[in-house]
């Protein structure tokens, strides 16, 4: 098995080496054959992973020492476990279906064999993340998955758009990576360790520790460890205020927004804090904090989906939102729900964004919604997988989402720590949210007029690839489905969307799946066993539990705001233009997105431009080159300008000026004798 777990890291990596050092010497499918085939095995190898940790295997083990630093081992080891096998295979198993789909979508790209290899280095990067048993492998998986994203988001870098987008995700993941590393630095300090088992049993002895951060103020260490690592997970998992980076990063090609943006690298951060939870459970002040950012972003993100008209900026929302409902699972101590929702949104969430991305290529690079229209006519395949996928999201019984979704509204309920009433109120509300822009969206592009007849090309915005001479559809073409192998990715994350939730929701949530790798300490945070008891008792079956709930607030709530998305979009459009004019200053605030972006460029941007401008002028232009460089030459300068009046050239001078120093100089010499 540790052979297998190494070849699982390595495969990707040498695929990516080989076709990014030697893909323009390679013939242009070598690129996408290679690696393929090492996600593919390495996808295979997981799933025999998982299957033996369901056997009861487990192993913790150091494959070799990096670094010695006085007692400190810095280690590159791999901890396997049931939450790192599923992992394993849901990272794998995503990012194959998105290297099959980038055949299609990338076909006419110019770098091809180059956006392939980032693909591969990013699965690399993901997957050392996720099997890492110390702190400082995890931060080097962070940082290298980060690293990849800045490359793929500005893939297209003559776009002067994708070059901000991935500058701003590149900065706002530096703000969150500097809690985490303060975090982690905490936990070097004060346990010794970086070793995961050697924290984890270290940290009860330091949970009434406390420690003076300001003169004369006394924090709890654990308190201020785990909100520093919760800002880590707050950059990388995209919670509001660090999450302004990633509806911009939908710049980069559509199949690294549903690889990085959906599936993967943005539930990082829950996977962090959920592999902490021997951490977290011992302060009940940091869970508090984690759950009110997360039902702030739940909510609130989701309203921004409500006015956005570029299709993949809908969907990018829509997995703030989620992202969210995650973070609020983890503050009410239910780790295992969280990670159930993970799971269960990287199918369907990746299933949104591919076929976002071929209804893109259908439009021929148009991504407004406003200009589409009954494509389901044209486009069967990607309406029926995308409409599973909707359908997932929004949490309609006997899907994926409902199941994770579901769990997730009822596990708030049962949670009492300060906040949860809000949380609660916010994920029940973005039940309706989450299903009125989904279905806004998906009515706007598979029902109703077939709009790009009549619009004209110049509303259509987004260019998206640099070498396409023409953009948006001429009047007399119509859509076209893709190639197969688009549509083969589409239907492989489409049977998941449907069942999977079913099938593993009973393991996962009331099983022992996660017993060995999620530590709960039910006497203070209760939800968990709460939901369990409740399970048991009432709904007894996942059949049980979908059956019961069509019944449920969340349901309905979720069929209203499918409702009134069909009302508004199919029958009244003149309802939602009125409503926006009559609401226009709310209308202006949604649009502004909150002003999170204008003041950071203010205060942020500005004030570092600010500060380096007075830097320059009084340090550079006034201090270095007035005073010192400029200075020192000027004083020379004047010296030699007073010595000159002694050169004058005459002879009487000079002898005069011989006959006084011999003169001095005897008069000294005489003194001294």
């Amino acid at each position: 098995m540790p052979q297998i777990s190494l070849w699982i890291v390595l495969l990707p990596l040498l695929a990516a080496i080989v076709v990014g050092l030697f893909g323009k010497q390679l013939p242009r499918a070598a690129a996408h054959t290679i690696t393929i085939f090492a996600v593919g095995a390495a996808f295979v190898m997981s799933a025999m992973v998982l299957t033996a940790t369901l056997n009861g295997y487990h192993a913790n083990y150091n494959l070799y020492t990096w670094l010695q630093s006085g007692d400190i081992q810095f280690n590159v080891g791999f901890l396997i476990d049931n939450l790192t096998a599923m992992m394993m295979v849901v990272v794998t198993f995503v990012s194959l279906m998105v290297h099959i789909y980038t055949i299609g979508y990338m076909h006419d790209d110019a770098g091809y064999a180059r956006f392939f290899s980032y693909i591969s280095v990013f699965t690399f990067a993901m997957l050392m993340l996720v099997m890492s048993n110390n702190f400082m492998q995890l931060f080097f998986g962070w940082e290298a998955v980060g690293v990849v994203s800045y490359l793929l988001i500005g893939f297209w870098y003559k776009r002067p758009t994708a070059i901000y987008a991935n500058l701003k995700a590149f900065l706002v993941n530096r703000v969150g990576d500097f809690g985490f590393l303060l975090g982690i630095g905490m936990v070097l300090f004060y346990t010794g360790s970086l070793d995961y088992a050697t924290v984890f049993q270290a940290a009860p002895k330091l949970a009434s520790m406390q420690v003076s951060i300001l003169p004369n103020t006394a924090w709890s260490l654990m308190t201020v460890t785990c909100i520093l690592l919760f800002i880590g997970a707050m950059g990388k998992s995209a919670q509001v205020p660090l999450h302004v980076w990633l509806p911009d990063s939908m710049e980069g090609p559509t199949p690294i927004s549903a690889l990085i943006h959906a599936a993967t690298m943005v539930t990082a951060g829950i996977f962090m804090v959920a592999r902490m939870s021997p951490l977290f459970e011992l302060s009940t002040t940091a869970l508090s904090f984690v759950m009110i950012i997360g039902a702030i972003t739940a909510l609130f993100m989701g309203f921004l989906g409500i006015i956005q008209n570029d299709i993949k900026r809908v969907v990018a929302y829509s997995t703030l939102s989620q992202l969210g409902y995650m973070t609020v699972a983890l503050g009410a101590s239910a780790y295992s729900v969280a990670i159930f929702h993970l799971m269960t949104h990287a199918f369907f969430k990746a299933l949104l964004f591919l076929g976002a991305g071929a209804v893109i290529m259908g439009m021929h690079h148009d991504q407004d919604i406003r200009n589409m229209g009954n494509l389901k006519k044209h486009m069967p395949i990607t309406w029926i997988t995308s409409l599973i996928g909707s359908l997932a999201l929004i949490g309609t019984p006997f899907f994926a989402g409902f199941y994770s979704k579901d769990s997730i509204i009822e596990a708030v309920k049962f949670s009492h720590i300060t906040g949860s009433s809000f949380a609660y109120f916010a994920v029940l509300a973005g039940v309706f949210v989450t299903a009125f822009y989904s279905f806004r969206m998906y009515f706007l592009v598979f029902h109703g007029k077939e709009k790009w007849r009549n619009s004209n090309q110049a509303h259509s915005h987004h260019h998206n690839h640099a070498h396409d001479k023409h953009h948006g559809l001429s009047p007399t073409d119509n859509p076209h489905e893709p190639g197969w192998e688009v549509k083969l990715p589409l239907i492989l994350l489409a049977i998941p969307s449907v069942f999977i939730g079913y099938l593993t929701i009973e393991p996962m949530l009331y099983g022992h799946f996660f017993s060995a790798a999620i530590m709960v300490d039910s006497t203070i945070h209760p939800a968990m066993a709460h939901l369990a008891q409740y399970y048991a008792e009432k709904l007894h079956s996942p059949a049980g539990m979908a059956l019961h709930g069509f019944l449920t607030l969340p349901s309905l709530l979720a069929a209203l705001g499918v409702g009134l998305a069909w009302f508004f979009y199919t029958k009244r459009p003149d309802i939602p233009a009125t409503i926006q004019q009559k609401f226009s200053s709310i209308y202006q605030i949604l649009e502004n997105k909150y002003g999170f972006d204008r003041f950071n460029e203010r205060v942020f941007a500005g004030g570092t431009r600010l500060i380096g401008d007075k830097f320059w002028k009084i340090g550079d232009i006034q201090l270095i080159d007035g005073a010192l460089v400029n200075g020192t030459a000027n004083l020379i300068g004047r010296i030699a300008q007073k010595v000159r009046h002694l050169q004058s050239g005459l002879i009487y001078h000079y002898a005069f000026a011989m006959i006084i120093g011999v003169f001095l100089f005897l008069t000294f010499f005489i003194k001294i004798n």
